[in-house]
């Protein structure tokens, strides 16, 4: 499973602690990347793994106010083509540093 999270620049470092210190949800592959990747502000959060571990990762980013039930998101799922398009931005940038980290080596 893949999901794209959109984060505003403010919330950026509350998510970020969220995901990578619960469990079950650190153990996907996440990358955050500047909005710039896709003209916008903010952030953006790649989160590739087994369903558990992304709808969990979802479930983390909307927290509840105990008192007034409130749900306050901390980042808004991108969905359709607008997902696809980041997902491939952000593939094709790790693709290329990939490549470029072979040729210091290589």
């Amino acid at each position: 499973m893949e999901i794209v999270l959109q984060i505003e620049a403010a919330n950026y470092t509350k998510v970020k602690d969220i995901l990578f210190k619960d469990d079950t949800a650190s153990r996907a592959s996440i990358v955050f990347k500047d909005g710039s990747i896709a003209n916008k502000e903010g952030y953006f959060c790649y989160i590739s793994g087994p369903d558990e571990q992304c709808k969990r990762a979802l479930e983390l980013v909307k927290l509840k106010d105990e008192k007034t039930g409130e749900v306050t998101e901390l980042a808004k799922e991108v969905t359709g083509k607008e997902k696809d398009e980041i997902i491939n931005k952000i593939k094709e940038e790790e693709d290329k540093a990939a490549e470029g980290f072979g040729n210091i080596i290589g």
